[in-house]
């Protein structure tokens, strides 16, 4: 994996390459180098590695999607913004098999970031809101889903959201108090 910077100077020295070809009359040379030029700039804005571990996970091989990001070492200094708010989101995604906590910092770190696709914001703010939801943070929960609903223009997570809604409306159902043995000496003493 190069560097963003790199990918830049190497897009600048095609295109130098390509307006010397020209000059000296190779048009073909020229249109190849340009189009050369056009695929580092493309892997500047879209990087390799993340591209590979969509793939991955595409086919719903997170071990092997987990191998392609442990490839970027920093994040800051390697990827773009918005690439490297989609590295958190793909961290988010696999992290969230395990650890709900740690996903949550990673996907409140890629919408800060910023996603370029609504359906992964989307996707990202659905899953902060069931990880708030287990958390018991209802209100957190419910702005979370709303968020979703609102971003998911094309209906892709119509069927996780119905979930998530009878989730939350069987969730408030529940009994707000424990009723049985009390949960501390004091509350015991109150009740003799």
């Amino acid at each position: 994996m190069f560097n963003k910077n790199i990918k830049l100077v190497l897009a600048i020295a095609t295109l130098a390459a390509a307006i010397w070809q020209f000059t000296e009359n190779e048009i073909g040379n020229g249109i190849m180098l340009l189009l050369l030029m056009g695929i580092f700039i493309f892997l500047y804005f879209k990087n390799e590695i993340i591209l590979l571990a969509f793939l991955r996970l595409r086919k719903q091989d997170f071990p092997g999607a987990q191998k392609w990001l442990a490839k970027i070492k920093n994040p800051n200094s390697a990827l773009v913004t918005k690439q490297e708010g989609y590295y958190n989101y793909l961290q988010g995604l696999m992290v969230s098999q395990t650890n709900m906590t740690q996903a949550e910092k990673y996907f409140k770190k890629a919408i800060s970031l910023g996603l370029s696709m609504d359906a992964d914001l989307a996707m990202a703010k659905l899953s902060l809101a069931g990880i708030a939801m287990s958390k018991n943070r209802r209100r957190e929960a419910q702005t979370l889903m709303k968020e979703a609903e609102a971003h998911d223009k094309h209906g892709m997570l119509g069927e996780q959201l119905k979930t998530m809604k009878a989730n939350f409306k069987a969730a408030g159902n529940q009994p707000k108090h424990q009723y049985g043995r009390p949960t501390s000496a004091r509350a015991g003493r109150r009740q003799r």
